[in-house]
């Protein structure tokens, strides 16, 4: 029997880590040592039961290091080896995982199981998740249910969609929810089970293409919003230049009088403003306040997948409306 082959691309985090210490779960991102792929394969032999596994070099970093220019060259990895497997896992630290799942979610041209995968403890500690998520996530990227299902996020035995998921727990291995509305399925010792499928549009039928991004993409920065709040920071992301900001409001989609001032001073100097919630559930809807302003409405999308949307909307358009109906639609 011929086994499906899956390419595996380690970019470090949690799930590569290591330290002596058994019981260390805690320091080991200050002390510890990252596995590249063909190590980190090493490590779980029972990967040869599911899938042939093709380890494609990337940098085994902390997830706070990786953002927009790695994106690009991860999904440019992906998409030169398209031909070649029958899916993707992306080893990847816990804490930006969301926000790179998304960004490949939109911009991928494949209809291939491309599944994200972390742990909660590294690999060298005392019941360690690393190697049963990793286990799990090739099952699911060695799946034929799995095709044409977008950008997957798999752990805790868990599958979700890259647009919906969050890390909602820092220690905790039940760490990733999917909030409003739950996850795709689970992966089961005797089989994969899905029970729903994303509607919105992903990879091949979207309007971003990573081919036609250049190296570097639109800056959208994020105001959170706290009480009291009087919008200075808006100030410092014009100077830098951003070319949008992602409002991180109060629920259902609110700032303070000062933030408003600030983010209607920024927009008259021509930059769009994205209305979202600080809130991990619910949709900010397009308000008469929003639509007098000429601010977008986030839908339900959390404040870090807002940014990354508009950082493609903006490569292509910048009118509102036209970048209004792709929160609408995505």
């Amino acid at each position: 029997m011929n086994h499906p082959k899956i390419a595996l691309i380690g970019t470090g985090g949690t799930i590569s880590s290591f330290v002596d210490d058994t019981l260390d779960v805690l320091n080991y991102p200050d002390i510890g040592q990252k596995y590249e792929v063909r190590e980190l394969l090493k490590q779980v032999p029972e990967l040869t039961r599911i899938a042939e596994m093709v380890p494609l070099n990337f940098d085994a970093v902390s997830s706070s290091l990786i953002g927009p220019k790695q994106w690009l060259r991860i999904a440019q990895l992906i998409m030169a080896h398209e031909q070649d497997v029958d899916g993707f896992v992306i080893t990847h630290g816990t804490g930006t995982l969301e926000e790179t799942a998304y960004f490949l979610h939109l911009v991928l041209k494949t209809t291939k199981p491309v599944v994200l995968v972390g742990a909660q403890r590294p690999i060298s500690a005392l019941s360690s998740d690393a190697k049963m998520n990793l286990v799990a996530a090739t099952r699911v990227a060695a799946s034929s249910q799995a095709v044409q299902q977008g950008v997957l996020v798999v752990l805790n035995d868990e599958i979700h969609s890259a647009r919906d998921v969050t890390k909602s727990s820092t220690y905790r291995l039940q760490a990733f929810v999917s909030p409003d509305f739950g996850l795709l399925g689970h992966v089961d010792s005797d089989k994969l089970c899905f029970y729903r499928q994303l509607t919105t549009p992903h990879t091949i039928n979207t309007d971003f293409h990573f081919a036609e991004l250049g190296a570097d993409l639109p800056r959208v920065d994020i105001l959170y919003s706290y009480a009291g709040s009087d919008g200075v920071a808006v100030d410092a992301f014009v100077a830098a230049g951003c070319r949008g900001i992602v409002s991180a409001g109060f629920a259902p989609g609110l700032g303070t009088a000062g933030e408003y001032e600030q983010l209607l001073a920024a927009h008259a100097q021509g930059v769009l403003i994205v209305q979202s919630s600080r809130a991990a559930s619910g949709r900010v809807a397009p308000r008469h306040y929003l639509q007098e302003n000429r601010i977008i409405a986030a839908g339900n999308l959390s404040p870090q997948k807002a940014r990354i949307l508009l950082m493609l909307a903006l490569t292509k358009s910048t009118e509102i409306e036209v970048i209004q109906d792709f929160f609408d639609r995505y």
